[in-house]
C-alpha cells in the first residue's frame, strides 16, 4: 500500500505492506490511509499522527510520505531532519527460506560470500537445518528465525547446539503471548524479539531472557515511532536489529536511516520480488546502499 501526500508544490511517498499475523489485510489498511485524508489536508503532522492512527501498516505509509514530503519542502535529505549521521551501505541479511535441509544448504551456498543470512526455521529440524546452511556458508554469520514456532522445551534443547555452529542470534523463538515461559534462559545464543516489541512503550516490559530488538517499521507505525524504540532499547541496553516485511525498496528506504544504529540489518525486501521500482535500492555484495532522492527523502 503506498500513500501519497501532495502539496501541490512536490509530493511524498511512503510504503507499507499490511501483515495478517497483525490482523491487518489490504483493503483495511487503504481504508485506514483514506480516512487521514482530510486530517493531513487540514495540517496533520507526524505527532499528531502517532496520537490518532495506532501502530500498524497504515500509519507507517502516511508518516513515511509525511517524511518524504518534510525533506522535499526543506531542501534537505531525512536523515539530517531526523538528527542522523549520513547513511552509509551497510551488511544486511540475505534470507534463507524455509526448505528441507539439503534446499537450504543449496541456497545458502547460491549466497556465497554473503555476509549475514537470516535463516527461516519452523519447529522441526532446526538443528538439522542450521547445520546445512552452515555447511555451505562457513563464514558467515547466522540469524534464526524461529518466527514464533518453538516452546520452551525446544529452546533449550537446540540452543547449545545453535551455539556451537555459530549462531549469532534466535529471533522471536516462543510465541510472544508465551513471553514469560523465558524466564531464566541462559543459553549461549542470545534472543530477539521481534513480534514481542511494536512500539517504545513495550521494550520495558521484555522478558530479560531478551537481548536485542527488532526494528520494523509497519510494526511501530512508521519512522517516526521506530527512532523511539530505537532510543528506548539503547536506554535498557538492548542491542538492536532493524528489519522488514517483503515490500519494494520504497518500504526499505526510511529504514535505511537506521541501519547505522542497528547491530544487524535486515533490508533485504526486495531481493524476494520478482520486480522492484525503476529507482531501487543497489544491493551489492551483501550490501544495501542507500536510498537516492528520487525514491524517497
Amino acid at each position: 500500500v503506498v500513500a501519497r501526500v501532495d502539496n501541490g508544490r512536490q509530493a511524498g511517498r511512503g510504503e507499507a505492506v499490511p501483515y495478517p499475523r497483525y490482523g491487518e489485510t489490504v483493503e483495511g489498511v487503504v481504508a485506514a490511509v483514506e480516512a487521514l485524508g482530510p486530517a493531513v489536508a487540514d495540517g496533520l503532522d507526524r505527532e499528531g499522527l502517532r496520537l490518532r492512527q495506532p501502530p500498524g501498516a497504515a500509519r507507517n505509509a502516511v508518516d513515511c510520505a509525511l517524511w518524504d514530503l518534510e525533506a522535499k519542502r526543506a531542501g534537505q535529505p531525512a536523515w539530517r531532519l531526523a538528527g542522523l549521521r549520513p547513511p552509509e551501505p551497510a551488511v544486511t541479511a540475505v534470507t534463507i527460506s524455509l526448505d528441507t535441509p539439503q534446499c537450504m544448504g543449496a541456497a545458502a551456498g547460491r549466497r556465497f560470500g554473503a555476509p549475514l543470512l537470516k535463516v527461516k526455521l519452523d519447529g522441526e529440524r532446526v538443528v538439522e537445518r542450521m547445520r546445512a546452511v552452515r555447511g555451505n556458508a562457513v563464514a558467515a554469520r547466522l540469524i534464526a528465525d524461529a518466527n514464533e514456532a518453538w516452546d520452551r522445551a525446544l529452546l533449550d534443547r537446540v540452543a547449545g547446539e545453535l551455539g556451537r555452529l555459530g549462531v549469532d542470534l534466535v529471533e522471536q523463538p516462543l510465541p510472544a503471548r508465551h513471553d514469560a515461559d523465558l524466564a531464566g534462559y541462559a543459553g549461549p545464543v542470545p534472543l530477539c524479539a521481534d513480534e514481542s516489541v511494536h512500539t517504545a512503550a513495550d521494550v520495558a516490559s521484555l522478558p530479560a531472557a531478551y537481548g536485542c530488538v527488532n526494528v520494523k517499521l509497519d510494526k511501530a507505525g512508521g519512522l517516526t515511532e521506530a527512532l523511539a524504540v530505537v532510543e528506548a532499547a539503547r536506554a535498557h541496553g538492548l542491542s538492536l536489529m532493524v528489519s522488514c516485511m517483503v515490500g519494494t525498496s520504497l518500504a526499505m528506504a526510511p529504514a535505511t536511516l537506521l541501519a547505522g544504529l542497528a547491530d544487524f540489518v535486515d533490508l533485504d525486501g526486495p531481493l524476494l520480488l520478482e520486480r522492484d521500482r525503476e529507482t531501487g535500492l543497489v544491493y551489492e555484495k551483501g550490501r544495501v546502499h542507500p536510498a537516492m532522492p528520487a525514491l524517497w527523502g
